[in-house]
């Protein structure tokens, strides 16, 4: 499932990339660029601009809140969605992450980082590394929430 984020929807997008979901962000997209990338991607086009939602063949789901949280919850239960691959994109450019050896990171990420963390991921396209650090804990707390919630 392909989904596109219109401009308000940021943190949505980075949360479904966080969750596994191949989703496009194109935050200086205007509403007719929005409808065409969707278009030529088959990508759900996920708005909170109700006029979007009339525009034909695209397919749009309206975001009701304006909460995060609410709007993963929201995406979630309308396309009956687990985070099964959660972690596996970059929340950053939507690449999938690739596996990459401590020792090609050592100059990438902090002196602590390295010396406490034995995994780590790497975006092909903008070069972020990731590794299961506190941040991953918190996220990871929220992504159990919604599991549970689903099941």
């Amino acid at each position: 499932m392909k989904f596109l984020a219109d401009t308000m929807l940021g943190r949505l997008a980075t949360w479904l990339r966080l969750l596994g979901y191949d989703t496009a962000y194109v935050p200086s997209a205007d509403d007719a660029q929005l409808v065409r990338l969707a278009r030529a991607e088959e990508r759900i086009l996920l708005t909170r601009d109700v006029e979007l939602t009339r525009r034909r063949g695209v397919q749009c789901v309206w975001i009701e809140s304006e909460q995060v949280t609410e709007q993963v919850e929201q995406v979630l239960r309308v396309f009956n969605l687990l985070p099964r691959e959660a972690f596996s994109r970059c929340a950053v450019c939507n690449c999938v992450l690739e596996e990459v050896s401590k020792e090609s990171v050592r100059d990438a990420v902090p002196p602590y980082v390295f010396h406490t963390q034995e995994r780590f991921r790497r975006c092909p396209r903008c070069e972020r590394v990731y590794w299961r650090g506190t941040h991953w804990a918190r996220m990871n707390a929220r992504l159990e929430d919604w599991n549970n919630s689903r099941s």
